[in-house]
């Protein structure tokens, strides 16, 4: 049996952790730049507020049912994430966190018994803990346990926000329930072809013979399939390292000398060579990109993008910076008013596999003085330990109604008056 554990509407209820005078009233959160609704509260959903709705478009009905709306803080919800990871770890025996909100959970082993009472204590201990409610759902099979999820989520007060599926019953149930749109894994162009064929539920989709799935939606759609039938085929994953890292964002205003843009440019590289580190790994290549906003018609419109071979594969912020500047150089143009760039990694090798060139290789200084920003910063804060390039005031995002960081930052604490 497997469960999925997911966070009820996650970043809305990780502010609502710190302000209890919240609850029961509607709250959103935005995306970077405050650009678009990224989650809701259900007493925000209620209000018809959709998933991805620009917030300059709602301001009326935020302030008409005085929706509480916030900036996206993610130190905050990383950190009540790895809080709420942590505890389900202690009480699973194997754990695949599957995003910053959801795990799996094997629990082969586990008495069938006692399945139920285990995912209400999971739940218990983890809103106790962390104030982070949750949804548990445990079937055979990994696409069963996500449809047991959805229907303990859907109906909180007959399944206590915990369902399992262990009966072809219950299994039929469910999926004669869950429409084909609303399947793991189904994504929108095969949904408009099932739809099409008169498919409307996950259950109409099982009776389709398994030669026509395995020959129009590939063996991903067929092990889909028997997921679903309850024959499991999907295992727990281990983290698998990225193939490619970016950092590329846009910005709260036109940038239109070149300065401004490499502060910017290096910040990105000196993001990307610290996630790279983290995971082990070393690059090759890197791909510079800039570009006007498109939406404004009324000025001149450029984009260009470069990429650049690295002369070793490096972890390196000193050199991928140099190099990232060296990008920009070759693809800036003066006279345009710039609204978005990047920086993306690629072309990974492993750090203890790495062939050196006969020709030009590391600097292996920077090994050990990367090791020691790395420490640094992670003990002290981000950014403590910085290149001269980069401005002090990272990310110049718009983040007009950021919370406090309650969990991570010490002057953002909460203080109780006794």
């Amino acid at each position: 049996m497997f469960a999925l554990i997911d966070c009820n509407n996650f970043y809305a209820s990780c502010e609502r952790v710190f302000r209890p005078d919240l609850l029961g009233k509607p709250v959103v959160v935005l995306s970077n730049n405050d650009g678009c609704v990224i989650a809701r509260s259900n007493e925000a959903k209620a209000l018809g507020i959709p998933m991805g709705a620009p917030a300059f478009e709602y301001e009326e009905i935020f302030e008409q049912h005085k929706v509480h709306v916030f900036s996206a803080n993610f130190p905050l919800y990383g950190d009540m994430s790895r809080r709420v990871m942590s505890i389900i770890a202690d009480m699973s025996p194997g754990v695949e966190i599957y995003s910053i909100d959801e795990a799996f959970v094997d629990l082969r082993g586990v008495d069938r018994e006692q399945l139920k009472s285990w995912g209400r204590s999971l739940r218990e201990k983890v809103l106790k803990w962390t104030g982070i409610p949750v949804s548990i759902g445990i079937a055979p099979s990994k696409a069963l346990a996500k449809v047991a999820n959805r229907v303990a989520k859907k109906f909180p007060d007959q399944t206590a926000n915990c369902h399992v599926i262990d009966s072809d019953y219950l299994r039929e149930k469910a999926l004669r329930w869950l429409s084909i749109e609303d399947v793991w894994g189904i994504g929108r162009r095969y949904t408009r072809k099932l739809q099409a064929m008169g498919i409307k539920t996950a259950f109409d989709f099982c009776r389709l013979p398994e030669a026509w799935v395995k020959k129009h939606m590939t063996i991903q759609g067929w092990r889909l399939q028997q997921e679903l039938k309850g024959h499991p085929v999907l295992d727990l994953e281990v983290s698998i390292p990225k193939k490619s890292i970016a950092t590329t964002r846009s910005f709260d205003r036109h940038y239109e000398n070149f300065d401004d843009l490499r502060e910017r440019i290096v910040t990105f590289a000196a993001s990307c060579a610290e996630k790279l580190r983290r995971q082990n790994s070393l690059c090759s290549v890197l791909i510079v990109f800039i570009h006007t906003n498109g939406f404004r018609k009324d000025l001149p419109q450029y984009s260009r993008n470069v990429l650049l071979q690295l002369p070793y594969p490096t972890d390196s912020t000193l050199v991928i910076a140099r190099f990232a500047e060296e990008g920009l150089k070759r693809i800036y143009k003066p006279g345009f008013a710039y609204k978005k760039a990047g920086v993306i990694l690629t072309d990974f090798v492993n750090h203890a596999s790495v062939q050196l060139n006969l020709f030009e290789t590391p600097d292996m200084r920077h090994g050990r003085l990367m090791k020691a920003i790395d420490n640094i910063n992670s003990r002290w804060g981000m950014m403590k330990i910085r290149l001269a390039a980069q401005d002090a005031k990272t990310w110049k995002m718009k983040q007009a109604l950021l919370s406090p960081q309650y969990t991570t930052r010490l002057s953002d604490i909460l203080v109780i008056k006794a």
